[in-house]
């Protein structure tokens, strides 16, 4: 599994077997896992993580899937791609899905190899019909090209510090972990100690030590995120 297709996944299943199989699957393959066994559960984690795409059960006790799924588009300021869960077959109950916003279905019994292909197939169209240009105050990042400009100013990024920088503007304004940027980084490859701070070092270089003030901000004791605000934007 390369690092490139390891995905962030949040999976809202109240059937604790069917949970397991699924994780320990997925986990095998380098894709990072969060869980709920509810639906309002569900709801508060994927409102508040960066995750690649959410495993939506339907059948859930609380919420229901079709809840959580709606609730999820009304609330969310980004489209978080949905892949529901079902044990039930009918044309209707697909319907119903589509109509609150899930992008993919999948019925019960179903391989974990399909879901699995299904997931990243998911996360790829999300990502391909993203806008190629990601902007965040100062900062631009044009997704075709590979190049990052702040103030205008073409940045000369190495390949890493271009992926870290993307990871936190796909997630911003939330912090990313160190563990889960490590994850999106390397994958489960074991990495030195000093690796994430050298490349974090490099980045800041490049990024903000020519200009006024630092967007890139440590979380002491939880990971990164970017930081720009409203009268720095105006300096």
């Amino acid at each position: 599994m390369t690092n490139q297709t390891s995905l962030y996944v949040l999976l809202v299943e109240d059937q604790v077997n069917i949970a397991r199989n699924i994780s320990e699957y997925m986990e095998a393959k380098g894709h990072v896992f969060d869980f709920a066994a509810q639906g309002q559960q569900g709801l508060e984690l994927a409102l508040e993580n960066p995750y690649d795409l959410i495993i939506l059960d339907l059948n859930l006790p609380v919420m229901d899937g079709l809840e959580v799924c709606q609730q999820l588009r009304e609330k969310s300021s980004r489209h978080l791609p949905i892949l529901m869960l079902t044990a039930r077959d009918s044309i209707e109950d697909k319907v119903s899905g589509f109509t609150v916003g899930a992008d993919d279905y999948l019925t019960k019994p179903f391989s974990l190899q399909e879901l699995e292909v299904r997931c990243l197939a998911l996360a790829r169209r999300h990502l391909l019909q993203s806008e190629n240009t990601l902007t965040i105050g100062p900062v631009s990042l044009d997704r075709k090209r590979q190049q990052v400009t702040r103030n205008g100013k073409v940045l000369d990024l190495h390949a890493m510090g271009y992926r870290i920088l993307t990871v936190l503007a796909e997630a911003y304004p939330q912090v990313v972990s160190r563990s889960l940027l490590s994850q999106k980084l390397w994958g489960d490859a074991p990495t030195e100690s000093d690796a994430m701070r050298s490349h974090i070092y490099q980045l800041r270089c490049v990024l903000d030590k020519p200009f006024d003030y630092p967007v890139l901000k440590t979380v002491h004791g939880v990971g990164f995120a970017l930081d720009v605000r409203e009268d720095k934007n105006a300096s």
